[in-house]
């Protein structure tokens, strides 16, 4: 985009050219990554999980500092779908629309898993059973919110769940571990933990998606 190199007139006098277009470029590297797969690519992927509408909040926690690193939410209702804000996982098989992932099976869901569980890093999946509309709603909002900029995982997640009827009292915050607790004390949560030294951890990778 050209920027008019004539200075600007604002609120207090005039704005330089340059300072617009430092602004402009903050503003550009702050959006995420627009990726926008096809209506049909979609509708070929759709998986219907089963069970009860959940949401599945994963935190990605750094083993030695104690701090999380990433923030994702499973979203099982009339689909089942992942709200990947500001990620990196991706898969072939798997259409994305702008941080919003489609035709989540277990399979697809264990490769999120493995592709964060390491050596550095654990997992600590939290499962939440919803009613339909609270699902509905919340992939709605997912479809929203994206594409998602840089480091913004824990402040688009939460400010997601936190429009969501019964989540009201989620703070709205930049932390995972600190959205992660935040999620701990909503009455129902089922939580697990995914390492990387598990000797059963592909197991437990899927023991965690079963529907409840």
């Amino acid at each position: 985009m050209a920027v008019n190199a004539m200075p600007l007139r604002g609120i207090r006098g005039i704005v330089p050219a340059g300072l617009l277009l430092a602004v402009f470029l903050f503003l550009t590297a702050c959006a995420g990554q627009q990726i926008w797969a096809s209506d049909d690519a979609i509708a070929a992927a759709r998986h219907v999980h089963g069970g009860a509408p959940e949401l599945t909040l994963v935190t990605i926690m750094h083993h030695t500092s104690g701090n999380g690193h990433h923030t994702a939410l499973f979203i099982n209702g009339a689909e089942r779908v992942l709200f990947d804000p500001a990620g990196s996982w991706h898969l072939d098989t798997i259409p994305e629309r702008n941080d919003v992932h489609y035709g989540m099976t277990s399979a697809a869901g264990a490769s999120f898993y493995l592709s964060h569980v390491r050596e550095s890093h654990y997992a600590v999946v939290q499962r939440l059973r919803v009613t339909p509309d609270v699902a509905a709603q919340a992939m709605a909002l997912a479809q929203q919110g994206g594409p998602v900029g840089p480091a913004r995982c824990a402040i688009s997640t939460s400010g997601l769940l936190q429009q969501l009827p019964g989540l009201g009292d989620i703070s709205r915050n930049w932390h995972p571990h600190r959205l992660m607790q935040d999620f701990a004390q909503l009455p129902g949560v089922v939580t697990v933990e995914l390492h990387h030294d598990d000797p059963d951890l592909l197991r437990k990778a899927y023991q965690a998606q079963e529907p409840l």
